[in-house]
């Protein structure tokens, strides 16, 4: 059995859908849930950053990801498994490519996360996280889909 799970968290449903199947590994083990948010603070010093207050934009992208992060334990606590919480700040860079860093150093012996679905268009434009973690992973990687609405 895994022990030591990954899972990369954002404010969506399929993050929540990967919060709680992660939870169906832990849950009655000895396993470790570690809850990992990625926010990217160079966005906010390019073009246009001279009109606004820079530090306090990286403020709040800050404090919104530790509200993603408290919510995403809460979750786990409730379903009846603690979790330990990080907050990747990256500067440029890709998001996969921090959670990659993040499952080698901690070190994860399996990722779970969501995964949007995007195809065509949204795909191309908005490219997939979880398609490049699970391209460059170097443990294996749990991919839950979103649950699509009948």
């Amino acid at each position: 059995m895994y022990q030591r799970i990954l899972v990369p968290v954002d404010d969506s449903d399929t993050s929540r859908q990967a919060l709680l199947e992660a939870t169906r590994f832990c849950h009655n083990q000895h396993g470790k849930i570690r809850l990992a948010h990625v926010i990217n603070l160079a966005q906010f010093t390019w073009g246009g950053a001279e009109f606004v207050d820079v530090g306090e934009l990286q403020g709040n992208l800050r404090q919104s990801g530790r509200t993603v992060l408290e919510k995403a334990a809460a979750l786990m606590q409730e379903n009846g498994v603690e979790a330990e919480t990080t907050l990747i700040e990256i500067w440029g860079g890709t998001i996969s490519s921090a959670i990659i860093e993040d499952a080698t150093n901690w070190p994860a012996d399996i990722v779970v996360m969501g995964s949007h679905g995007w195809t065509g268009l949204d795909h191309l434009l908005l490219g997939s996280v979880a398609e490049g973690v699970v391209r460059h992973a170097p443990v294996p990687v749990l991919i839950i889909p979103i649950k699509r609405k009948k």
